[in-house]
C-alpha cells in the first residue's frame, strides 16, 4: 500500500501499530462490555480514532445477529455526535489551524480534497464520507472551514450514518453471518450505488419541485 510515496507493508511500524489497535478493538465484540466500547469507539472514531466502527458493529452482529439492527443504529446515533463534537471542535479551534494538524500527519491532499467536495458538491460531501469509507472524521473536523451549516450536518450524518452502519446490522439480522461474506466482497460497491440512487432521487424531486411550483 502506498500513502503520500510511502510504501507501507505488512511489516511497516505504523502498520503495525494499527493492526494491534484494530484488534484490540474488535476484541471488545466478544465481551459483555461490547456495548459501552461500541458507544466510546463511536463518539471517538469522528474525532480521533483511526480505526473504523464498521469493525464492533459486524463483530458485534456477527456474534449476535438478532441485535444487528441495535448495534448498527446505536453506532450510527453516536458517530454523529462524535462527528459534531468535531465539528464544534474545529469551529473553535479554526480551520487553517486544523488544515495545519492534517498536514502534519500527511493529510494535507486530502483536505484539500474535501474542501473542494464541500464547496462543489455540499451536502453530498457530507453523505459520501458519512455513508462510503471517505474519512467522516475528516469532513467533521473540516465542516466549519467550509462554513457548513450545523444543522445541515446534523440531519445529514444520521440519515447516511444510520443507512451506513443500520443496513450492516440489518444484513445481520436478516442473514445472519453469511451477512460477513456480502459485507467483504460488495460493501464498496453498494455503497456507490446508494449514492447513485439518491443523487438521481434528488434530481427528480428538484425537478418536480420546479414543475409544480406556483
Amino acid at each position: 500500500m502506498t500513502e503520500d510515496g510511502v510504501v507501507i507493508t505488512g511489516k511497516h511500524p505504523a502498520w503495525q501499530i494499527h493492526k494491534r489497535l484494530y484488534n484490540w478493538v474488535l476484541h471488545w465484540a466478544e465481551t459483555k462490555y461490547g456495548l459501552a466500547a461500541l458507544i466510546v469507539l463511536a463518539i471517538t472514531e469522528p474525532i480521533c480514532v483511526p480505526v473504523p466502527l464498521d469493525v464492533l458493529v459486524v463483530g458485534m452482529s456477527l456474534g449476535k445477529p438478532k441485535n444487528g439492527i441495535k448495534y448498527g443504529i446505536t453506532g450510527a446515533m453516536f458517530s454523529v455526535l462524535g462527528g459534531t463534537i468535531a465539528l464544534l471542535l474545529g469551529m473553535a479551534v479554526g480551520g487553517e489551524n486544523v488544515a495545519a494538524v492534517f498536514d502534519k500527519i500527511h493529510l494535507g491532499a486530502k483536505v484539500e480534497l474535501a474542501l473542494a467536495m464541500y464547496q462543489k458538491y455540499d451536502f453530498w460531501a457530507i453523505a459520501v464520507s458519512a455513508l462510503t469509507p471517505v474519512p467522516y472524521m475528516l469532513f467533521s473536523w473540516l465542516g466549519g472551514m467550509a462554513e457548513v451549516s450545523i444543522l445541515k450536518f446534523v440531519l445529514v450524518s444520521i440519515v447516511f450514518r444510520i443507512m451506513r452502519f443500520g443496513g450492516e446490522g440489518a444484513l445481520f439480522y436478516f442473514f445472519g453471518k453469511r451477512a460477513e461474506r456480502f459485507i467483504e466482497k460488495h460493501f464498496n460497491l453498494a455503497t456507490v450505488i446508494v449514492i447513485i440512487l439518491l443523487a438521481l432521487i434528488a434530481f427528480v424531486m428538484k425537478k418536480l419541485g420546479t414543475v409544480f411550483a406556483p
